[in-house]
């Protein structure tokens, strides 16, 4: 797809910049510099949510700017406005040149300039489909939900979608471009029994356009599984606390992996000696069979990126592999000051943003156990198949973690849902627990956001069904 000549049509025959002018000013910036950029991005965002049988909320958002880069060493000179225009760009310029004055680097050599392999659509999606049709739907979500379970007290639907176009120039006229969808659905149910109430959510989404989102068969999946997770929270029983073995489920509980290990790998944590992972690249940190992927290539997922903000042509990236650690995710200023090429990974939440290393899609590869075995292998312990919220330490790598659904394992096989179970543990000593590891790795249905350092990106998370030996389990009840 031929992605510069369709930002070009929105970067500068639509707006205040023309083309020559802009690289010459890109140029006068990075001059003394060794690396930056100009990112310039075209954003609309929707956001629909039916809440009590009425829409509550609509909003839309167009955001259109520029973020103006230049990297001397470790520090960053960093302009941005929402003003597409030369005297804008001018005005950044002057700030950025203020800050190199003086220095004498030599330009960093661009990512290579290889042709777009599309990884989704470029097409808008929220002008796919008419606002009065997504309004619908949800009126549909709401009336199902209520007509499949009398005991449903609130339903709550909502619709995202957002389109980005971005266009990062580099000195010597060297460009990149990118345009990606995203759309996400959700749906929300509270439920009253027996003088008890709970509530269920389940979502999904892509990188796709809205219409398949829309099919009858899917939004009637996600009220299914919403109404199914709301009702077993009302049979759930008090969770049990203690050290026991762990069997996590495939897919959503792959956001543990993310979170306690992921961020571990990101490069910068790495670079300034904040991770409990800097500096073993080639030693073990998992149980051996623990092969750890980012992979930002995957057709429609909601992490993946045909370019990253830099300009980098995203990648499948080994990190660990047969419990080894390979390397770590990298964005340009990190890589070059660590001496290893960028990975693909320099992502940023807006243009009034740096970017930072982040993750794409990160997942553990299968193992060669069926879940079945895994479940039948483990005596007593606690099968964890969603998890809510969750707080990781980067610098020492312990976590906490919410179960949203849990059972008691007893005598290997599943036995009672139980509620107010969190894991409790340390990023690397729980991956040196694996003992077996499944061969059914799924990818979560396409809802993952990432927070760093007050910015935030899509992402997706996956793993097979996997078991830990000798997890805290935090509860209500003694074990």
């Amino acid at each position: 797809m031929d992605y510069l000549s369709q930002t070009d049509d929105i970067f500068f025959a639509k707006s205040g910049l023309d083309l020559d002018g802009t690289l010459a000013q890109v140029d006068a910036a990075l001059g003394h510099a060794d690396d930056g950029d100009l990112f310039l991005e075209s954003s609309h965002a929707e956001m629909l949510v039916f809440d009590d049988g009425r829409l509550k909320s609509a909003s839309y958002n167009q955001n259109n700017g520029f973020g103006l880069r230049a990297i001397m060493g470790e520090a960053d000179a960093f302009a941005h406005s929402g003003d597409m225009s030369h005297a804008a760009l001018e005005r950044a310029v002057g700030t950025v040149q203020a800050v190199t004055k003086g220095y004498s680097g030599q330009m960093a050599l661009a990512p290579a300039q290889l042709a777009n392999e599309p990884l989704y659509t470029d097409a808008n999606p929220l002008a796919e489909t008419p606002f009065e049709a997504k309004v619908e739907i949800l009126q549909k979500i709401d009336a199902a939900a209520r007509a499949r379970d009398p005991h449903v007290k609130q339903v709550t639907a909502s619709l995202a979608t957002s389109w980005q176009a971005v266009q990062i120039i580099r000195a010597g006229g060297i460009r990149f471009a990118d345009i990606r969808p995203l759309v996400r659905l959700n749906v929300s149910v509270v439920v009253e029994k027996n003088g008890r109430m709970e509530s269920g959510s389940s979502g999904t989404g892509g990188r796709v356009l809205l219409g398949s989102f829309l099919d009858e068969s899917l939004w009637q999946g996600e009220i299914d599984e919403a109404l199914r997770l709301a009702n077993l929270g009302i049979e759930a029983i008090a969770a049990p606390a203690g050290e026991m073995p762990i069997v996590l489920g495939a897919g959503w509980p792959g956001v543990m992996l993310h979170e306690a290990v992921g961020h571990g790998l990101e490069g910068d944590f790495n670079r300034k000696g904040t991770s409990l992972f800097s500096g073993m690249v080639g030693e073990q940190v998992a149980a051996k069979g623990v092969t750890v992927v980012d992979d930002g290539t995957m057709r429609d997922r909601r992490g993946s990126i045909t370019i990253d903000d830099e300009g980098t042509k995203s990648a499948r990236n080994v990190l660990i592999e047969d419990g080894i650690l390979k390397g770590y995710l990298q964005d340009r200023q990190n890589a070059r000051l660590m001496n290893v090429d960028p990975t693909g990974n320099g992502r940023r939440q807006s243009y009034a943003h740096l970017p930072m290393p982040r993750m794409t899609n990160t997942f553990m590869e299968n193992g060669a156990h069926s879940p079945e075995e895994i479940i039948a292998s483990t005596e007593k312990g606690l099968y964890a198949v969603n998890f809510g919220g969750g707080q990781v330490d980067i610098t020492s790598g312990k976590f906490v973690f919410s179960a949203s659904e849990a059972y008691l394992i007893e005598n290997g096989k599943i036995g009672a849902p139980v509620k107010g179970a969190t894991l409790i543990g340390n990023g690397p000593d729980a991956m040196s627990k694996i003992t077996m590891i499944g061969n059914d790795c799924a990818l979560d249905r396409g809802v993952g956001t990432c927070g760093k350092s007050g910015q935030s990106v899509p992402v997706g998370v996956g793993q097979p069904t996997l078991k830990m030996g000798g997890i805290t389990v935090g509860g209500t009840q003694a074990a």
